[in-house]
C-alpha cells in the first residue's frame, strides 16, 4: 500500500494527478505515432502547419489572453467588495461573458465572413446573419443573467 503522506511529500500531489499526467502523455504519444510528425508540418507553406498554429495558440493564450481575462476577473472581484451589494455580482457577469466568448470563438469564421464564397456555393446563403445572431445571443445571455440576479436580489434577505 502507498503511504499517501510520503508520496505527497515526494511528488507534491495526489497519485491520481500523476496517473492523469501519464495518461495524457500516453495519448499525446499515440497521436504522434498514429499521425506521424510529418502530417503536422506543411512543407509547402510553413505557417499553415498544425505545429505552428498549436505553438502560436499556446503563446497567445499564455502571454495575451490569460493575463487579460485574469485582469478582468480581478476587476470583477474588486467590484464585489462593494458593501451595499447583498448578492455577489461576480458569477452573474462571469457566466454570460464566458458563454459570449466561447460562442465568438466558435463562430468567428462566420462572423468575419471567412470563406464566404465557399459557404455561398455550398449552401446558397451568405454569412451576413452571423454577427447579428451572435450579438443577439450575447445580449440574451446577459439579459437572462440580469433577470436572475434581480430575482436573487429581491428574494435574498439581509
Amino acid at each position: 500500500m502507498i503511504d499517501m503522506g510520503r508520496f505527497r511529500a515526494v511528488y507534491g500531489s495526489h497519485p491520481l494527478h500523476l496517473m492523469t499526467l501519464v495518461a495524457g502523455f500516453a495519448l499525446f504519444g499515440y497521436v504522434l505515432v498514429t499521425l506521424t510528425p510529418t502530417a503536422l508540418w506543411n512543407t509547402r507553406t510553413w505557417w499553415q502547419s498544425i505545429t505552428v498554429w498549436f505553438a502560436a495558440a499556446i503563446v497567445v493564450h499564455d502571454l495575451v489572453l490569460f493575463p487579460l481575462y485574469a485582469l478582468v476577473d480581478r476587476a470583477l472581484l474588486w467590484g464585489t467588495r462593494i458593501p451595499r451589494l447583498r448578492v455577489s455580482l461576480l458569477n452573474y457577469v462571469r457566466v454570460p461573458a464566458l458563454g459570449s466568448a466561447l460562442t465568438l470563438l466558435l463562430f468567428l469564421p462566420g462572423i468575419i465572413k471567412q470563406g464566404a464564397p465557399i459557404v455561398l456555393a455550398a449552401t446558397g446563403q451568405t454569412q451576413d446573419p452571423y454577427l447579428g445572431r451572435w450579438l443577439l445571443l450575447t445580449s440574451a445571455m446577459f439579459g437572462i443573467s440580469a433577470v436572475v440576479y434581480a430575482v436573487r436580489l429581491t428574494t435574498t434577505k439581509t
